[in-house]
């Protein structure tokens, strides 16, 4: 096959596809345009190793720079694509240069959500997505001693409050949920992580609304806060907002592909026009066991996405059955979870082992079956975690609870 491929994205999908293109034989000409300034890059280290100070840079790149040359994959960095031409088959970049295409993947990712609020623009306020945010975070919390407020009791929110305490920070974490990760992972998973938090000096102000940013000489310098009672303000001399992310689709939109949460595809990740697909965050894929589409922002997803991408753009036939998963390191506890986030919804949850110890396995039942499983600090069981998931049978809730039955034999 010796079509044009062109993959507009510098992530990891970007990436993955573009790899597994040359793995299954492409003969064809591959250009990967990326917006950032340099060759795409995984996320996970931005918030964990990179962040806390344990990885380097490098660490976080797909490859090498030299390899898309050794595999003779173009790469255009600081390339921002700015229009699709369906027609024509062409995407215009930013400096007017029109590149022509046969197939085209659309791994644009997701913007962090911005809060538009008194006092936003105000300096000392980050956003984590880039590279270069991470660094900017890194070198603002490396010195410790400041006063943190992070706004967003997610994944995020709690991944940096763990590393901006590892530099000897004051920490406080401000939330809409009367838990922190209450949407993740219900309130009673959602307790454990905060006690785990609480143990290592992280302060709190959760079922809470952030109202504005206190502002001195253009640098934030607090928090204003309302719980319904009274507002108040929490002292920061820096804030990190992690509220959430949304998809790019503007090009998709703008090209008059089908978007929603996400650009819409079905299971083999094309669009409504035959020759565009999507992968990675953008991608909203049809799950024929949800009957319903799904967004994944983790690099799981990226991952598995870019894989069946590149099959698709062979014309190969390829659908996305990765069960969603994604981990986090925090602090003493590290964590897996595999699984379907609509399925946990009302499902009763399961634990092998005391979720009170950090040592232990939650799973999320519906109908007699596991839908979700999470193992905190218990290792090597997540590909069991998820032939459970997978197979879709009854279990026996009894002896999954039970350590001394091989999760195999449930």
């Amino acid at each position: 096959m010796t079509d044009r491929i062109v993959i507009v994205g510098g992530g990891l999908a970007a990436a993955t596809a573009a790899t597994e293109l040359r793995k299954r034989g492409f003969e064809g000409s591959i250009r990967v345009l990326a917006g950032e300034p340099h060759s795409p890059y995984i996320r996970p280290p931005l918030s964990k190793g990179y962040l806390q100070g344990t990885e380097e840079r490098s660490a976080a790149f797909v490859h090498p720079d030299e390899w898309y040359a050794e595999h003779d994959v173009q790469l255009s960095t600081s390339a921002r694509v700015d229009s699709i031409d369906r027609a024509a088959r062409t995407v215009t970049l930013a400096d007017g240069e029109v590149v022509s295409y046969d197939r085209l993947l659309l791994a644009t990712g997701a913007e962090p959500r911005r809060l538009t609020i008194p006092g936003s623009d105000a300096r000392g306020i980050h956003y984590l997505r880039t590279l270069e945010n991470s660094e900017e975070l890194r070198d603002a919390l490396a010195g410790g001693s400041k006063r943190v407020a992070i706004v967003g009791a997610g994944w995020i929110g709690l991944e940096i409050a763990a590393a901006a305490r590892g530099y000897g920070n004051d920490v406080v974490v401000i939330g809409m949920e009367k838990t922190p990760l209450a949407a993740a992972l219900g309130g009673e998973l959602g307790a454990v992580f905060q006690k785990l938090h609480e143990s290592h000096g992280v302060r709190f102000e959760l079922d809470t609304a952030t109202t504005g940013f206190r502002v001195a000489d253009g640098r934030v310098t607090g928090v204003t806060i309302d719980d319904g009672s009274e507002p108040r303000t929490v002292d920061a001399d820096l804030v990190v907002v992690g509220v959430g992310a949304t998809p790019s689709v503007e090009l998709a939109a703008a090209a008059g592909l089908t978007v929603g949460n996400g650009i819409l595809v079905d299971a083999s990740l094309h669009t409504n026009d035959e020759r565009i697909f999507a992968a990675g965050d953008v991608a909203s894929v049809w799950s024929p066991l949800l009957g319903a589409h799904l967004r994944n922002e983790h690099w799981a997803t990226a991952k598995s996405t870019g894989k069946v991408a590149a099959a698709s753009l062979m014309g190969e036939p390829a659908e996305l059955d990765a069960i969603p998963y994604f981990y986090t390191d925090q602090f003493e506890l590290g964590m897996e979870y595999s699984g379907y986030g609509p399925l946990t919804r009302g499902a009763r949850i399961v634990y092998r082992g005391d979720p009170a110890s950090l040592e232990f396995i939650a799973f999320w039942i519906a109908d007699g079956r596991v839908v979700a499983g999470m193992n905190v600090n218990v290792w090597d069981v997540n590909d069991q975690v998820q032939e459970l998931i997978r197979s879709r049978r009854e279990v026996d809730l009894e002896r999954l609870a039970d350590p001394a039955i091989a999760l195999t034999e449930v």
